[in-house]
């Protein structure tokens, strides 16, 4: 159980206060399943507050493309930080050749489903090529299978709101540098070059030739949701568990 200071620590850590009554927060939730590669991560820093510092630069990182994307997408006139513009070059280029309609009060949405008792916070309702979803910005190095697990809890806290919602996509947005001799991949988020190896073997002795900052997008759609949120639902039942105490003290369980 990760230790919290009193009731309040642990309310405003795990989640939000909404009409009179708290909800625990769905990447909170989900924060419960077992994540190997960031386990590797911290084990491969000096120290673990190292590694801390590296996330939260990250994160800071991924926070201001969050932000800048979001104001583009709703027709913002926006400043591009030097530090994040090959990303949002390659955003702009790709939201051209697009046909994604996001309207403002869809943006940075809290939502919450009353009965399974959790909230959050979506980045978009879009209409994308006529189909109408959740959109779910990251600004990882992969799409990895976990989102799923967020966004189905997304919908289904929507749908008796909106009916029409009819899928969800996520848009992966980041910068890295390659290797114009072996094409592996170099990403310097948050401070760490992370080198990703090509389809051919390293350069020896690490002598690569690296290539201007470049931004990266791609979007996948992930239309069935509803094992996904079964899934979530196993997830909240354990976290819920591994909680109880602050739970109890709150009054959660009423």
């Amino acid at each position: 159980m990760t230790y919290y200071k009193d009731e309040k620590s642990f309310k405003e850590a795990c989640g939000y206060e909404i009409d009179g009554f708290w909800y625990p927060r769905v990447t909170k939730i989900v924060e419960i399943k077992s994540k190997p590669a960031l386990y590797r991560f911290y084990g491969e820093m000096s120290s673990f507050e190292a590694g801390k510092t590296m996330t939260e630069n990250s994160a800071k990182e991924g926070t201001l493309i969050h932000e800048t994307v979001e104001k583009i997408m709703v027709g913002e006139d926006t400043e591009i930080p030097k530090s994040i513009k090959p990303a949002v070059d390659a955003f702009l280029e790709f939201f051209d050749k697009t046909n994604i309609r996001v309207e403002k009060d869809m943006v940075e949405k809290r939502i919450f489903h009353p009965i399974h008792k959790y909230a959050g916070t979506i980045d978009a309702l879009a209409l994308i090529d006529g189909k109408f979803g959740v959109l779910d910005i990251k600004t990882s190095q992969s799409i990895y299978r976990d989102y799923n697990l967020q966004t189905s809890a997304y919908i289904e806290a929507l749908l008796d709101e909106v009916p029409s919602l009819e899928t969800r996509w996520i848009l992966r947005i980041d910068q890295t540098k390659k290797c114009l001799r072996c094409g592996a991949t170099l990403r310097p988020k948050g401070g760490r070059d992370k080198i990703k190896k090509g389809i051919r073997p390293l350069c020896i002795n690490d002598e690569h030739e690296w290539s201007d900052l470049t931004g990266v997008v791609e979007m996948q759609e992930f239309p069935f949701w509803k094992s996904d949120f079964q899934a979530f639902l196993g997830a909240k039942k354990l976290w819920e568990w591994e909680n109880d105490y602050w739970l109890r003290k709150i009054g959660y369980h009423k």
